[in-house]
C-alpha cells in the first residue's frame, strides 16, 4: 500500500484516472492534507538528482509507491489483490539484481580506474590481461556488496525486534513504517550508494591536485599552518572519506526512511555491515591484491 511521501501515512491510492491516461487527480493526504506523491509527475532526472540530495522524499516515492496503480473514476472502491501484492514483491527483488549488477559494474570501474591509474596507453583495454584484473575486480566488489548487505539485514533485523519490544513496552507506536519486506533493505542501500558513486566517479575524473601553501614562517602561526597542512589534498584522502564517511552516512539516511527510530541504532546497524564488508575485503585481498585493502578497509 502507498504511502504519504511527507508524512508516511498510509493511503489507499496516489491518483485518480479519469477518461484518458493524461487526465489524472492527485490524492491529497488525509493527515498533512499534502499530495501524496508529487513524485509522479517528476521526470526521471529529477528523481536522480533528488537521490543524490538525499531527499527522503524521493525514497518514498521509490521504496514505497514506485509502481502503485491508480484508481480509476469508475471504480468504486480500490481493491486489495493479495496476488497484486506478491507481484509488487517479486518485482522489488528483480529491481535489486537489475539496479545492484549496474552500481556494482560501476563501482568496480571507478575501483579499477584507481587501482591501475597509470595503465599504458599502448595496452589495449579488451586484453586479456585488463579483462582478467577488472573481472577479479567485479567480483571482489560483488563479495563486498553482499557481505555488507547481509550484515545490514542481520543487524536490522535485531534492531527491529528491539524497537518492536520497547515499543510494545511503552505502549506507544512512533512511526508508521514499518519492514514489510526485506527486499526494502538492498534496494534502499543500492538507492543511496548513488551518492558515493557519483562523487567517486567525479573523483576519477578529476583527481585532487596538490596545493602550495605558504610556510609556517610566512603565516607566523605554526598551530594554524599545521591545521591547513591537514587539509591539504596531498594529507587528506577524498576518496577515502566519500567511500566510508559519505557512503556510511548516505546508507545511515536510507535506513532511517524504512524505519524511522533513534540514529543511534542506525549507526549501529551500518556499523555490524560495515564489519562483515571489512572481513570479506581481507579475505578477497588474498586474490586481488594487497592494493585492495587500500581501497576498501575502513
Amino acid at each position: 500500500m502507498p504511502i504519504c511521501t511527507t508524512c508516511t501515512r498510509w493511503s489507499s491510492h496516489l491518483y485518480t484516472v479519469y477518461e484518458s491516461a493524461s487526465n489524472l487527480r492527485l490524492e491529497r493526504c488525509s493527515n498533512c492534507h499534502a499530495f501524496v506523491d508529487p513524485y509522479i509527475e517528476y521526470d526521471d532526472l529529477i528523481l536522480l538528482i533528488d537521490l543524490i540530495l538525499l531527499k527522503s522524499g524521493v525514497y518514498r516515492h521509490l521504496l514505497f509507491n514506485r509502481g502503485a496503480k491508480p484508481r480509476l473514476a469508475t471504480e468504486a472502491s480500490p481493491k486489495d489483490d493479495d496476488g497484486r501484492r506478491k507481484r509488487g514483491e517479486n518485482s522489488r527483488w528483480l529491481l535489486v539484481l537489475h539496479l545492484g549488477s549496474i552500481l556494482i559494474f560501476v563501482d568496480a570501474f571507478n575501483r579499477w580506474c584507481h587501482l591501475n591509474p597509470s595503465q599504458s596507453v599502448d595496452l589495449s583495454p579488451w586484453s586479456g590481461f585488463t579483462i582478467f584484473n577488472f573481472s577479479r575486480i567485479f567480483i571482489g566488489c560483488f563479495a563486498e556488496t553482499v557481505a555488507f548487505h547481509c550484515g545490514v539485514a542481520a543487524a536490522y533485523s535485531v534492531v527491529l525486534k528491539m524497537i518492536t519490544l520497547i515499543e510494545k513496552l511503552r505502549q506507544r507506536h512512533t512511526s508508521n513504517i514499518v519492514l514489510s519486506s526485506y527486499s526494502l533493505i538492498p534496494l534502499t542501500l543500492f538507492y543511496s550508494s548513488l551518492t558515493k558513486l557519483f562523487l567517486s566517479f567525479l573523483l576519477t575524473i578529476w583527481r585532487p591536485s596538490r596545493s602550495e601553501l605558504l610556510s609556517p614562517t610566512a603565516w607566523n602561526a605554526p598551530k594554524l599552518s599545521n591545521f591547513l597542512n591537514m587539509l591539504d589534498d596531498s594529507q587528506l584522502d577524498i576518496g577515502w572519506i566519500v567511500r566510508n564517511i559519505l557512503g556510511g552516512i548516505s546508507a545511515g539516511f536510507g535506513l532511517r526512511v524504512i524505519l524511522d527510530c533513534h540514529p543511534v541504532f542506525i549507526m549501529l546497524v551500518i556499523f555490524c555491515g560495515s564489519v562483515a564488508k571489512t572481513v570479506m575485503a581481507v579475505l578477497v585481498s588474498q586474490w586481488v591484491g594487497e592494493a585492495w585493502l587500500g581501497y576498501s578497509l575502513l
